[in-house]
């Protein structure tokens, strides 16, 4: 494909929810770690909370607006770090967890960073 060729409908839908799998699956795997697979010491709690900024890009990626695809990755590149940082650190389900979120981070960025470009190609 050059540069300047159209890009078809059917690849930026599949990057479209792509992004909204991964995001939401981010956003599900943040609760489910801080609340059942790995909780603190005092029980499930503020942790948990890690999962509200994944949900400030939500609306904008559900909608397809590609200002939200370019700036969304930013936020979830921390995610990727901490998968990172605790799949190491950690052991057993949450290194496990933090391998996987780091991984559906990895799937967000790159879909995401695919969606801008393809978008405005075809405009």
């Amino acid at each position: 494909m050059s540069p300047a060729s159209p890009v078809g409908a059917g690849r930026i839908a599949l990057l479209h929810w792509t992004a909204i799998g991964s995001l939401l699956a981010l956003i599900g795997l943040a609760l489910a770690w801080e609340l059942y697979i790995a909780p603190g010491p005092d029980g499930p709690g503020l942790l948990a909370l890690k999962a509200l900024p994944l949900l400030l890009p939500l609306f904008g990626i559900l909608r397809g607006r590609r200002y939200t695809y370019q700036w969304a990755p930013m936020l979830v590149l921390a995610y990727f770090v901490e998968g990172v940082m605790r799949g190491y650190a950690d052991g057993g389900a949450s290194a496990a967890a933090g391998w996987l979120q780091a991984l559906l981070s990895t799937v967000f960025i790159v879909s995401a960073a695919y969606y801008a470009r393809d978008v405005r190609r075809q405009v």
